[in-house]
C-alpha cells in the first residue's frame, strides 16, 4: 500500500465492453475482478468500478478559468511528465477532449495542466498536474 490512502470509486456505465476498451485499452488501466454487471480497474493504483446500469446521471457545467467544466467528474493529479504522457496517449487514440490539454490559472497560485475527456457512457474525467505540488490547495 502506498503512503497515501487509495480511493475507491463506483460509477455507472451503459456498456461494459465499451468501458473495458476505454479504461483498459485507451487509458491503460489493468482490469481486476469482474462479474456480468461490473468490472474493476486499476487507475494508477486506485480502484474504480464500472457498474452496468440503464440510468444516466445529470450533467451540468461550471465555469472555471474560461472553461465549462463538466460536473460531476473524477480524475487524478499526476506528475507533470505522467500527465504529458497520458495527454499524448489520448491524442494518439483520437479521443475527443471536452477540454483540450492546456494550462489553467497561468501565473497564479494553483497553476496547473488540465484536460477533460468523457468515457463512452458520458462520465467526465479530469487529469491534471501541478509543476509545484504545494499549489494543489493554494488560495
Amino acid at each position: 500500500m502506498s503512503d497515501r490512502p487509495r480511493f475507491h470509486l463506483a460509477f455507472p456505465v451503459h456498456d461494459l465492453a465499451a468501458a473495458r476498451r476505454f479504461y483498459g485499452e485507451v487509458l491503460g488501466c489493468p482490469e481486476g475482478r469482474s462479474a456480468d454487471h461490473w468490472v474493476d480497474f486499476d487507475l494508477y493504483g486506485h480502484q474504480i468500478v464500472a457498474h452496468l446500469t440503464a440510468q444516466a446521471g445529470d450533467r451540468v457545467t461550471n465555469p472555471v478559468d474560461g472553461d465549462d467544466v463538466p460536473v460531476p467528474h473524477f480524475g487524478l493529479l499526476l506528475a507533470p511528465d505522467d500527465w504529458r504522457t497520458l495527454a499524448d496517449r489520448l491524442e494518439a487514440a483520437a479521443v475527443d477532449f471536452v477540454i483540450e490539454p492546456h494550462t489553467r490559472f497561468a501565473g497564479e497560485p494553483g497553476e496547473q495542466s488540465t484536460m477533460f475527456v468523457l468515457d463512452p457512457s458520458g462520465n467526465a474525467l479530469e487529469f491534471k498536474a501541478f509543476a509545484d505540488d504545494s499549489m494543489v490547495f493554494a488560495r
